[in-house]
């Protein structure tokens, strides 16, 4: 008598899901009963007042496979700690503004196609940045993105979209003015005036920017740049080359390459991490290798 094969086990997954996203909750129905018809049982748990999206993970990790967190890339912030304490691998659902971290792995737009890459299994091991503490999946920066992060509310990203990000930034560049700052990097110190520095650890942020054309989430490296821009009319003429990610090729632009890098200004400034002011001056950055397992589309399968 022929043996009949084992039924495939079902899994359980802790399904997060930011009610304040661009798409909120609403568009998730399709992409969890793909999931569900795949043997993955998305619980929906809300976050209780008193805790944090990272402390319910770890509360709730015993009793599940993985985690799905449903939202753009602060959500995604938030979930970090959480992700590396336990070691659930994540799935994304990408339902922010600009949904950077998503763009990197080559995560689809699109909830339900997004969860059919986590339908299919395959994960990968990806780094994170760390700023004085503070996890970061993107980029970290000081000077005028984190002004634009202080400006842009969360009213304007859910109304505007993409569009947000450059009606504030407009407005912060006519009043953005260099500062000094100190870099302790590779043994070397530095100074430096610039209009901005940024520390990246996935390729893509703010909404079309690029950090670095050739840099990954798995890299092992942190790619720095610093905008020492004389005229905000030289910033716009940076622009196409900060979107494709070779700015670095450009007298103004300080960029490299390093595993850890601390950033020291006169007075202290805020650092934006994935969009959200997390942190201050002295800032101490780290590459953190393979801190966690995500759902990616599968590069082999796919060519």
């Amino acid at each position: 008598m022929a043996t009949l094969p084992k039924p495939k086990s079902r899994k359980r997954a802790l399904l997060v899901v930011n009610p304040k996203a661009r798409r909120g909750t609403g568009s998730i129905r399709a992409a969890v009963e793909i999931l569900r018809a795949s043997g993955i049982d998305a619980t929906e748990t809300a976050i209780s007042r008193d805790e944090t999206m990272a402390d319910l993970i770890r509360r709730e990790a015993e009793s599940y496979d993985l985690v799905i967190v449903g939202g753009g890339d602060g959500t995604l912030n938030a979930a970090a700690p959480g992700l590396v304490d336990t070691g659930l691998p994540l799935g994304v659902l990408p339902l922010g503004t600009a949904n950077d971290f998503a763009r990197t792995l080559g995560i689809a737009p699109d909830p339900s196609q997004a969860a059919r890459i986590i339908a299919a299994g395959f994960q990968a091991p990806i780094d994170l940045g760390e700023v004085n503490g503070h996890l970061f999946f993107n980029v970290a920066s000081i000077g005028f993105s984190a002004e634009l992060a202080a400006d842009l509310t969360e009213h304007a990203k859910k109304r505007w979209g993409k569009l947000g990000y450059g009606i504030a930034a407009a407005r912060i560049l006519a009043r953005s003015q260099l500062f000094s700052a100190y870099l302790d990097h590779d043994g070397t110190t530095e100074k430096i005036r610039t209009l901005q520095v940024s520390v990246g650890n996935g390729r893509h942020y703010g909404g079309g920017m690029t950090v670095e054309e050739t840099a990954t989430a798995d890299d092992g490296k942190l790619d720095f740049y610093s905008l020492e821009v004389d005229h905000w009319w030289r910033l716009l003429a940076l622009l196409p080359s900060l979107r494709k990610g070779t700015h670095g090729r450009w007298d103004d632009v300080r960029a490299f390459q390093t595993t850890e890098v601390t950033i020291r200004t006169s007075r202290p400034r805020p650092v934006n991490t994935d969009g959200e002011l997390s942190t201050w001056t002295p800032a101490h950055f780290r590459i953190r290798p393979k801190a966690i397992s995500v759902f990616t589309p599968d590069a082999e399968k796919a060519k």
